[in-house]
């Protein structure tokens, strides 16, 4: 039996890890994140626009980040005929765009699952940019690895003083098209207020714990 040619759309899924969320989904999603009005908002991997359009219908600003041109451009065409003005469409890398530095904003996306330390990284550890909180949709397991207390990963330990993790809602495979080999959920990072160490510690700290981990967990504090 002849094995299908894959297309250039099949080729650019496979690369760029695309699993589009089925909108019912990233309407519920959106909703539970309870954003305010007025409040600036970045999507990552805005794909076929699920979570995009969701958010359009909420009084926020959004910033729509679509690395597939394809993609980035049926989007536009598709807020254009919605008549929104609250919804820009940016095509291009999230990991090397620019991100506020004075502006408090939140992040919303759909991660492709080989990148989400790389995201986690750019968003938690570049200490001039303002954002807030990210609700990040990653493989359920490293969600609820991310949200473990006390912090079962060294990375998680190091991030502790200046960020709390939630785990938020389980989505199952089918939810997506594609249909992914695992199940996601829903990781919430939000910043401390009040910090529990100054950021000016930050390479200290780091350096501290990379020495001493991992730590003895037998011990009662």
């Amino acid at each position: 039996m002849p094995v299908p040619r894959r297309t250039l759309r099949d080729e650019r899924r496979r690369r760029l890890g695309q699993n589009f969320l089925h909108p019912e989904i990233a309407d519920r999603i959106v909703a539970e994140a309870n954003f305010r009005p007025g409040e600036l908002v970045i999507e990552l991997g805005a794909g076929l626009g699920a979570i995009t359009i969701a958010l359009a219908r909420r009084q926020v600003e959004v910033v729509a980040i679509e690395i597939d041109p394809v993609w980035a451009e049926r989007l536009r065409d598709r807020i254009r005929e919605m008549f929104r003005d609250n919804v820009r469409v940016v095509e291009g890398d999230f990991l090397s765009l620019p991100l506020p530095r004075r502006r408090p904003f939140r992040v919303i996306g759909s991660l492709p699952f080989r990148h989400t330390t790389d995201v986690l990284r750019r968003l938690l550890e570049t200490p001039y940019i303002a954002v807030e909180r990210a609700d990040l949709i990653v493989q359920w397991e490293v969600a609820r690895k991310r949200a473990a207390l006390p912090p079962s990963t060294l990375r998680s330990t190091t991030w502790l003083p200046w960020w709390e993790f939630h785990l938020g809602r389980h989505i199952p495979a089918a939810a997506f098209r594609p249909v992914p080999h695992v199940d996601s959920g829903v990781l919430i990072v939000t910043r401390r207020q009040p910090v529990l160490l100054p950021r000016a510690m930050a390479r200290l700290y780091s350096e501290f714990v990379r020495t001493h981990w991992p730590f003895d967990r037998s011990v009662s504090p």
